[in-house]
């Protein structure tokens, strides 16, 4: 026994563990908890989670009283260390966005980064008609108001860095639904008209911040009058819309949802449909489309959202992941929404909503988003 344990040599240890094994384990833990779970083993591990080219981890949720959700367990956790709150269900890749009374200021919660913003009283106004130099490629930050805030929006750009904000004088103020960045381009989608405007960004020959060099109107919208079909009685339409950038390509997505009333009082908001609609740049419409792409899945979010490649986490493609946050914009409360509130999937092939994942959270126009972690730092 002595001979066979001496010959076999002493017993090797789990840190020991091959990188491509390592890497087909990795390949199986989607989740970014259980991805941060195996590299909190050792440092062997955590160098192997750290370099090794995986697909990054599914998204997380995030909600505004500093915990989250990591798809797919229902379970929420903290990350040490991060005492943020009351973020304004803004969000940006691994980004949230906090208020503060004069502006605000974004955290990275994965690598424990803060951005200091400028103060919102130090607006730049530049004039409308700035010269239209080269697209930059340097990170920026736009601030527009939701549409739930007011009637009209004006957009405001800095840099981290910069002093100050910049905004183009004299625009018209429209209200924007969305936004989505695509090639240093900013691309928004008008509240009502479904219009697409892209707005080129420059910088300034003196400072080198970023500003708004032209705003052009690229989509010509137009609403699809059977999308507000006949409801039941004692129900109301509402229709949001989300700008998607996919591929390439510019999606649209339409979610219809039926209100039920009460007395007048809107009192519960049921999603019953979703269209998807493509940009056709040459004859400047959107053209409604049965699929998101081949092995495409979306996560849908009123702040940020974005297509994953399905198979690489082992899930069916064409589905979309959506929050509950129909009323949670409204700041006045004058909805009386009650109970719990979960993540939906809508099944593009079958038109169905499920709802699979186990994640609940108060609704109590609680805002929740999504974030999409690069990767364990």
């Amino acid at each position: 026994m002595a001979e066979a344990t001496q010959r076999d040599g002493p017993p090797r240890s789990w840190s020991d563990i091959p990188w491509d094994l390592a890497g087909r384990v990795l390949r199986l833990l989607p989740a970014y908890v259980d991805r941060a779970r195996f590299a909190a083993v050792c440092p062997q591990w955590r160098r192997a989670a750290r370099q090794l080219l995986l697909p990054p981890p599914l998204p997380l949720l995030a909600v505004p009283d500093g915990s989250f959700y990591s798809v797919p367990y229902g379970k929420p956790f903290r990350f040490p260390g991060f005492g943020c709150a009351d973020f304004k269900a803004a969000a940006c890749g691994s980004w949230l966005v906090f208020p503060r009374d004069d502006g605000c200021f974004v955290v990275d919660p994965f690598a424990g980064a803060t951005v200091e913003l400028p103060s919102l009283s130090r607006i730049r106004l530049r004039p409308s008609n700035a010269a239209s130099n080269p697209d930059i490629g340097s990170p920026y930050i736009t601030w527009g108001l939701p549409p739930g805030d007011g009637p009209i929006c004006q957009i405001l750009m800095c840099q981290p860095g910069a002093s100050s904000w910049s905004v183009r004088a004299y625009d018209a103020c429209r209200p924007y639904e969305d936004m989505a960045f695509y090639h240093g381009k900013l691309y928004t989608l008008v509240t009502g008209d479904e219009s697409l405007l892209v707005v080129n960004i420059s910088q300034d020959p003196g400072t080198g911040d970023p500003q708004v060099a032209r705003i052009g109107q690229v989509i010509n919208g137009d609403p699809d009058p059977s999308f507000e079909a006949w409801l039941p009685p004692n129900t109301m339409h509402m229709k949001k819309l989300y700008l998607v950038e996919s591929c390439g390509a510019r999606l649209m997505i339409r979610r219809k949802v039926c209100c039920r009333l009460v007395d007048g009082v809107t009192v519960a908001g049921r999603t019953i449909e979703f269209q998807v609609l493509e940009a056709d740049w040459e004859h400047s419409r959107w053209v409604k489309v049965a699929t998101l792409g081949d092995d495409l899945m979306l996560f849908l979010g009123w702040s940020c959202s974005k297509v994953v490649r399905a198979s690489q986490y082992g899930m069916s493609d064409d589905q979309i992941f959506f929050l509950d946050d129909v009323f949670e914009n409204d700041e006045d409360n004058k909805y009386n929404i009650e109970g719990d509130t979960s993540v939906s999937v809508y099944d593009m092939r079958t038109g169905e909503i499920s709802s699979p994942s186990p994640m609940v959270w108060k609704r109590k126009m609680v805002l929740a988003t999504w974030l999409f972690p690069f990767g364990l730092k």
